[in-house]
């Protein structure tokens, strides 16, 4: 489906229209497409910054918390006049204000295993946004049966990681995390970690390039069976080849075939 690009739509993407990779064909497939973006806060909140900002036709964005003062150092969609709002209301005028043609669909909800096909109905990709692993999980296993590809991205204090999900093509999320490093500790979704803002501002842009990649079908996709580990201590990226496990629960084969 295509449609021509209106003259205000030439002028706002005019920086990315004189890119071979992308011209007014690419821009239109940004166009029409639908994106969900999990969680509003340090990651989501710049991906899905990035994501209305590039042209993406739709945006699904999911947040079921309020926004808090100590959000705001590294949270950009939302402002001290927030505070105490839902962020996904806060999001929602943030990202109309920075693009009116933006379609956006904000849910005031919790990612669960309820709720994820009304979250993710009819999206071309998953940006990954959360800050726990068994949202992850079910992130994860939508992806696996929608065949859409996710894109996961995590943060701990200077530390960031970054990797391409491709269902059929790549491992999944469980290949890389199984269940059993964190089975013991039930705490973890609680778990507060430390958090400056320019770390989660580099894995979101690098999981908001990811997703305009793979929507464009740039195949040269450096995170495609790697994860990118990022140190910005040291400011040193280091790309670890992960692999498909046959036994993975969520897309390994079946046992008794």
């Amino acid at each position: 489906m295509t449609t021509p690009l209106s003259p205000e739509e030439k002028k706002r993407y005019d920086r990315q229209l004189i890119l071979p990779e992308i011209g007014q064909k690419g821009q239109n497939i940004l166009k029409h497409s639908r994106i969900l973006v999990a969680g509003l806060g340090g990651l989501g909140s710049v991906s899905a910054f990035y994501m209305a900002a590039a042209g993406i036709g739709h945006l699904n964005i999911v947040d079921m918390d309020v926004v808090e003062i100590g959000n705001l150092n590294r949270q950009i969609l939302h402002g001290t006049r927030d505070i105490d709002r839902p962020k996904a209301r806060s999001a929602f005028e943030t990202l109309k204000d920075l693009n009116p043609d933006c379609h956006i669909t904000a849910f005031e909800k919790e990612i669960a295993e309820e709720t994820i096909d009304e979250l993710g109905e009819n999206v071309d990709l998953i940006l990954d946004g959360t800050d726990n692993m068994e949202t992850r999980r079910i992130l994860n296993r939508f992806s696996l049966k929608k065949k859409t590809p996710y894109i996961y991205g995590g943060i701990d204090g200077f530390y960031g990681m970054v990797a391409t999900f491709l269902p059929g093509e790549t491992p999944c999320l469980e290949c890389l995390f199984p269940r059993g490093i964190s089975k013991n500790r039930p705490a973890e979704k609680k778990k507060k970690i430390g958090a400056i803002g320019p770390v989660p501002g580099m894995v979101a842009s690098i999981q908001s390039m990811e997703a305009v990649k793979q929507l464009l079908g740039i195949k040269e996709s450096a995170l495609k069976n790697r994860l990118l580990y990022i140190d910005a201590r040291t400011m040193s990226f280091e790309k670890i080849k992960i692999e498909k496990n046959p036994n993975c629960p969520a897309c390994g084969e079946p046992r008794g075939r």
